[in-house]
């Protein structure tokens, strides 16, 4: 989606003019400032294209009133920083926005067919057009990046050139080069190159294979960081890929996200986020008293002084002395995350009359459990009130993040800094969980055991391809209750998506997996008011809720593209998916935390052969 370009001029007199003398070239939401268009990614605006630059420097430019702080303490501290920043509005009426840099810079003149770099056009000041046809300026269609984030011009000279590298005419050519399209096809061969030096124009064909940039070219990453601004160049040993500028290979966001639950969910809490180092060290009634009294200059607190001793006893078991240290590897905090918003699922959190700042309600619903007998599940918990603060930690290029180590994550700034961007949403869900005792039974079959092991093969491998460090390859999740439960949430989700009148991009995923979970909670995603309308927590109602369960599993049964889907003995990308594709239980990316990957239909319903697979083939027993 290309953001749309603006729609009037400021900076007149009386105007709310932006803070900086800076051209305004588009505007996008915020979300998509976290989602889409994040810090490193290309941004097509109109003709011209533009990365979106890092965050050096945006704590200060952001103003405080159009990019205020998010507050999540958990999972900021498990991303080892103080808070969250809103990326800025960007409509008329803003004052400063995100700061963008202008990439690729190679151009070409679709009427000339000159190709060049952008400076050497000669352009009127302000303008992005050819200086002898005024022709506006097309940005290069391709680029080439690597898998540690590093983005740079396709080499076009070097491509050209490169049957006569020998005689170093690749080095030495400064003739004219040109770019046009032959007509012929729509494929890569009909995209042709030629130099007024006289050597035989040549096609982009065959510029796409995996190290074709080294096996023709020698040529290595470049490890330019052009989102950075002075960014120095590193040494990189990867081989980079040539991509089309609009891919989304070229970025994908590296996301972290954590429910709002108690006691942190009560917003009266936020009043006290810049005393947390001397609220710690209270250890009586009495001292902490005094120090809500200094605080508030003896105003009442909006805290009492026993809740706040209660909120200093939650944050010292959640993050004990010395344990939070930058040795203790990330994920583990942050599976350690998962684990809280699972108890506090289980548990719930009724809604109380009196208390209207609370951003956490769960409670099971009302009526009798008999439908859920011989599904599985045990009482469901209605979450008729959810906030989730995404934070965008980092991106990655060419692989996807969720089979990538974190050494392979591209930076969002040179220096380091103490906040990220991020956004929240508000609005409701379902949580499902399975008796854990006959999840249990069924995991330790031999035959799902073996099913299940082939996918984490695959798996484990494109893992260990993808480490940076071999020695820290990151494990793979996929166990039988964990493919299971991501499975039954996909199906789930689509036949909500049926029932419920949302589509299924806009409810998502979190699976709860280990020794002791086996849950999932299906929310709505959107950042609107639309995700508090009350239609996802009906369908979570006892009756409504086993119907559904029955419908979707009826449902999956049979795929448009079967037997080929459920004999299939490989699927997805890089082949960790069995009985599992776009036609059955696929969902669109932002639903899915695992990029479509690790799902197994067979798991809920059998296969043809061996019924007994299925976790809830029983249903189908006509």
């Amino acid at each position: 989606m290309t953001p749309p370009p603006s729609r009037r001029r400021r900076g007149t007199t009386g105007s709310t003019a932006p803070t900086r003398n800076l051209p305004r070239r588009g505007a996008i939401r915020r979300a998509q400032a976290i989602t889409t268009y994040g810090v490193g990614s290309l941004i097509a605006v109109d003709q011209e294209s533009f990365i979106v630059a890092g965050i050096d420097g945006a704590a200060e430019q952001w103003p405080r009133d159009e990019a205020p702080v998010i507050r999540e303490p958990r999972l900021a501290r498990v991303l080892g920083v103080s808070h969250f920043r809103l990326p800025p509005a960007s409509g008329d009426d803003s004052r400063d926005g995100i700061r963008v840099r202008r990439f690729p810079l190679w151009h070409h003149c679709p009427e000339c067919h000159a190709l060049d770099h952008v400076g050497k056009f000669n352009s009127p000041p302000g303008r992005n057009e050819c200086g002898e046809c005024a022709e506006p300026l097309v940005p290069s269609r391709f680029v080439v990046a690597c898998e540690d984030g590093h983005v740079s011009d396709f080499p076009y000279r070097d491509w050209l050139h490169r049957k006569r590298r020998g005689e170093g005419a690749a080095v030495s050519c400064d003739g004219r080069m040109s770019l046009r399209s032959s007509g012929r096809t729509s494929s890569l061969r009909s995209v042709v190159l030629s130099c007024s030096c006289g050597v035989p124009e040549v096609s982009m064909e065959g510029s796409f294979r995996a190290g074709a940039l080294k096996t023709e070219l020698n040529i290595g990453c470049r490890g330019e960081r052009p989102w950075l601004k002075d960014a120095p160049r590193l040494d990189c040993s990867l081989t980079p890929r040539t991509l089309q500028r609009g891919s989304s290979a070229v970025w994908q966001p590296v996301l972290r996200s954590a429910l709002s639950i108690p006691p942190w969910s009560d917003t009266r809490v936020n009043a006290l986020d810049k005393h947390w180092d001397k609220l710690r060290g209270c250890t009586s009634l009495v001292e902490m008293e005094i120090h809500l009294k200094h605080i508030f200059d003896g105003m009442p607190s909006p805290v009492s002084a026993r809740e706040a001793l209660d909120l200093v006893a939650a944050m010292e078991a959640e993050d004990p002395s010395g344990e939070d240290t930058p040795d203790r590897d990330q994920e583990q905090r942050y599976r350690a995350l998962r684990d809280l918003e699972y108890r506090r699922l289980c548990a719930g959190n009724p809604e109380e009359s009196d208390r209207h700042t609370e951003q956490f309600v769960c409670e099971p619903p009302i009526g009798d459990e008999k439908p859920l007998i011989g599904l599985g599940l045990v009482t469901p918990m209605l979450a008729k009130k959810l906030r989730e603060v995404r934070a965008l930690k980092a991106f990655t290029r060419v692989i996807d993040p969720e089979t990538s180590a974190e050494g392979h994550e591209a930076q969002l700034s040179l220096a380091p800094t103490d906040w990220l961007p991020a956004m929240e949403v508000h609005g409701e869900g379902v949580f499902l969980r399975f008796d854990e005792e006959k999840i249990g039974g069924w995991a330790e079959l031999p035959v799902v055991a073996a099913r299940v092991a082939r996918m984490r093969r695959r798996h484990q491998q494109v893992l260990t391809e993808r480490a940076s460090d071999p020695t820290r390859v990151p494990l793979s999740p996929a166990d039988p209750r964990m493919v299971l439960l991501h499975t039954l949430a996909h199906v789930m989700i689509n036949e909500w998506s049926l029932d419920s009148g949302y589509p299924a991009a806009s409810l998502r995923e979190r699976i709860y997996s280990g020794d002791e979970m086996a849950g999932v909670l299906i929310y709505t995603a959107t950042s609107d008011s639309a995700g508090s309308l009350g239609g996802l927590v009906a369908q979570g109602e006892i009756d409504r809720l086993a119907q559904a369960v029955r419908s979707a599993v009826h449902r999956a049964e049979w795929c448009s593209a079967d037997p080929l889907c459920i004999e299939t003995e490989i699927s997805g990308t890089g082949g960790t998916n069995l009985a599992a594709c776009h036609a059955c239980v696929m969902l669109p990316e932002t639903s899915c935390e695992y990029n479509n990957g690790l799902l197994d239909r067979a798991l809920l319903v059998g296969t043809p052969e061996d019924p007994s697979i299925g976790f809830l083939s029983h249903l189908l027993a006509h």
